[in-house]
């Protein structure tokens, strides 16, 4: 009889996949495993006081961390925590993103392989005050070295990792995302919205996002579409209080929404889904665009432009995002041909069966080397 492949999943907050790029890869990922045989534990971290517990979702295995309040710290607490009960368990280790990479010093210390997926280059965030960058940079390093196996899921993450250590240990492999039936449109009178009258950004409203960019381009735009944004906007904080005060009339601030049935035909109706990210490597958020069979004008650097086909709009300023706006809206043919290419892109490199396949053979290497 074959003996059971046991894989433990860290770093993000559990399952099922609420937030983050991170969480919706390790929903995806545990079920396929779980339905290939492997025994899967996914840990989650739970807001609160209580001690540890399992629980089943799907046929996985949940190990339910309570950790107080909400904050990068007790994110850190968490991280340790999982890593500690992980350690004394057989089986691989899968850990999402490298912000406490240090800790897998332990499992080096203990003979446990660990899988690290990279992902961005989160020092280069100008989020970050010096000590946390300087923190991430550190674990950026910790991560190459203690790591027995590394995931890039950009072709220029796996750069980066390759001046630090030999380029056999890394493996690239990027987001997925599934195909899109039509959604109904009927969410979208909710936020008094109708198809193909409004733009769409779904961003965390970070600097590094160039939030504050777009919405002050569309804003001295005349036009009739709308710009709408998913996120929580606050005026407290200085960075979001600008992008409120840059915001015309025509800017709707939708609040976070997590809801996939709502995200879903807002994305599929949009005009144009607008991607600013600055920095990172392949980002969920443009991929779920290219399955929704979006228009896409995105900041142009090497990270968006390798995920994006040649029909994509690209913008580096606001006054660039000003001017490629205003001739898109002039372009419905263009925009037409941008969303069939887009979705060809994806067709052809981002879907989830394929990824999650590549995911397994990195896991199925380490598991043979215990």
């Amino acid at each position: 009889m074959t003996e059971t492949r046991v894989v433990h999943i860290l770093g993000s907050r559990g399952v099922p996949g609420a937030h983050s790029g991170f969480e919706y890869l390790a929903q995806h990922l545990s079920l396929y495993l779980h339905q290939n045989g492997w025994e899967v534990f996914v840990y989650c971290q739970l807001e609160g006081e209580g001690p540890t517990y399992q629980d089943k979702w799907q046929g996985v295995t949940r190990v339910n961390i309570p950790v107080k309040n909400d904050t990068a710290w007790s994110t850190i607490l968490f991280d340790w925590s999982a890593t500690r009960i992980s350690a004394k368990m057989p089986g691989v280790m899968l850990t999402l993103g490298y912000n406490t990479a240090i800790f897998g010093l332990l499992y080096r210390l203990k003979g446990i392989r660990n899988v690290i997926n990279m992902d961005g280059i989160e020092w280069r965030r100008a989020k970050w005050g010096p000590l946390a960058k300087l923190w991430f940079y550190l674990n950026d390093w910790f991560g190459c070295w203690l790591g027995n196996d590394l995931i890039a899921d950009h072709p220029e993450i796996a750069k980066h990792l390759a001046r630090r250590v030999r380029s056999k240990k890394i493996s690239m492999i990027p987001y997925g995302a599934h195909k899109i039936p039509k959604p109904s449109s009927a969410p979208l009178s909710e936020y008094s919205l109708e198809p193909g009258e409004y733009c769409i950004v779904i961003a965390r409203p970070v600097p590094e996002n160039s939030i504050l960019e777009i919405v002050t381009a569309f804003s001295r735009l005349e036009t009739n579409k709308k710009l709408v944004l998913l996120g929580n906007y606050s005026a407290s904080n200085s960075y979001q209080a600008k992008v409120l005060e840059a915001a015309g009339p025509q800017v709707c601030f939708l609040g976070a929404i997590f809801d996939y049935s709502i995200v879903a035909p807002l994305r599929y109706y949009a005009y144009l889904y607008i991607h600013g990210h600055t920095v990172g490597g392949t980002n969920p958020s443009l991929i779920e665009a290219l399955a929704c069979k979006s228009a896409v004008l995105a900041h142009d650097n090497i990270y968006n432009r390798w995920v994006l086909p040649s029909s994509a709009q690209f913008f580096s300023s606001t006054t660039e995002c000003e001017t490629t706006l205003r001739n898109l809206f002039d372009m419905n043919s263009q925009v037409g041909k941008m969303k069939r290419d887009n979705y060809q892109r994806f067709i052809e490199n981002f879907q989830w069966l394929e990824i999650l396949e590549a995911y397994e053979n990195v896991l199925q290497k380490n598991i043979e080397k215990e």
